[in-house]
């Protein structure tokens, strides 16, 4: 049975984190799996199989040692020593070695390893999130060396792929690049969502719920100013917002001084967000830039009503028949938001959303994981 080692920043909750929960467990009954975490401790850790190991790089979670002081030393750290670190700690004799998430644990799986074939899955748009500025052309330089080192390159969406392209041009070998979509349990996703939990929600309101990071990229800013003008316009409906990040206490404030703290709500984390997802009248991720987005494929299973803007997020509802994406700015979100709720009742709503012709499926995926890795 081949040694795989499969490297993350952490186990904590994020599309990435729980792709690679669902994609392990799934794999160990081919594989004998490792994962290794930069930072331990994350919530997901608990919902592994058995059969999967799990070793970490440090001993304390992200936040604990951004406590003690070492929040920009910890990353800077595995970027500086990686060669050392990966000596010390990677020392299982693996077969294939696979970075799943950009950055340090891109970086340190990097390392030569005569015997081990190396793989990186890039989940994120790179040519924005680098952004710009000197950091961004440090970046750029650095992390071009580094994917040359990789045997593989794998991409979850074509238009990640297409994003890369641009920002390395030709400079790293097409034939090591792939697609492969995400994986994702259905059946755990199903369960969960029929969990008896109380869902907060105002009946007599047309509801939307987002999962996001609480981050410039996902636009809760724009969305909050887009939800003013609307509930100034007349058109009752509520927004629920489930995640956190470092812009919370920002959007905090903003609610409040647009006078809606009774309508947009920021709910925090959640470990089970999918009875809140299936309790929605519509799941929209209405952000400025995105990614493939997992939490899309989740709503398809829950067969929600998906509202998104235009982003790279289209191909993942390309083939998905509920589904409206607006024009990616204030003005064309308020004009989207505006004409669903005008048409939200039983009769209007099938003017604009369809009924899904067929049931979700991506067991493939599977085949192709297996089919890179080796049997």
């Amino acid at each position: 049975m081949k040694k795989i080692l499969f490297g993350i920043t952490g186990l904590t909750i994020g599309g990435a984190e729980r792709v690679l929960v669902d994609l392990v467990n799934k794999l160990n009954s081919y594989y004998d799996i490792t994962i290794f975490t930069i930072y331990p401790k994350g919530e997901l850790e608990k919902e592994l199989s058995s059969n999967v190991k799990l070793e970490s790089l440090y001993n304390k979670q992200y936040k604990e040692l951004s406590k003690i002081g070492q929040k920009i030393f910890a990353p800077l750290k595995v970027l500086l020593f990686k060669n050392i670190i990966y000596k010390k700690y990677i020392k299982g004799n693996y077969d294939v070695e696979i970075a799943f998430l950009e950055g340090p644990i891109t970086r340190l799986f990097s390392v030569k390893n005569k015997t081990a074939k190396k793989i990186v899955w890039i989940h994120n748009d790179i040519s924005k999130v680098f952004g710009t500025g000197l950091k961004a052309i440090i970046k750029k330089n650095l992390d071009e060396k580094i994917y040359n080192k990789y045997d593989e390159l794998v991409f979850v969406s074509k238009d990640n792929l297409k994003s890369f392209n641009k920002v390395y041009d030709e400079k790293i070998n097409d034939n090591k690049k792939c697609v492969i979509y995400n994986y994702i349990d259905k059946e755990r996703i199903l369960k969960k969502s029929s969990e008896n939990i109380d869902v907060p929600f105002d009946e007599n309101s047309v509801n939307f719920v987002s999962v996001a990071r609480l981050v410039y990229q996902k636009g809760i800013d724009r969305l909050i100013k887009v939800h003013k003008k609307l509930i100034e316009s007349g058109y009752k409906h509520s927004f629920y917002i489930i995640g956190n990040g470092p812009e919370k206490e920002n959007l905090e404030k903003l609610i409040k001084e647009s006078n809606v703290e009774n309508t947009f709500h920021l709910l925090g984390q959640k470990e089970n967000p999918y009875p809140y997802v299936k309790k929605s009248d519509y799941f929209c991720l209405l952000s400025r830039f995105e990614g493939y987005g997992m939490v899309l494929e989740e709503a398809k299973i829950l067969e929600k009503n998906i509202v998104i803007t235009d982003t790279a997020a289209r191909e993942a509802v390309e083939d998905y028949d509920k589904k409206v994406i607006l024009e990616n700015s204030k003005e064309g979100i308020y004009k989207g938001l505006k004409e669903i709720l005008e048409q939200n009742n039983k009769e209007k709503q099938e003017e604009i959303i369809r009924e899904t012709k067929k049931q979700y499926d991506n067991s493939n995926i599977i085949e192709e994981v297996k089919k890179i890795i080796g049997e």
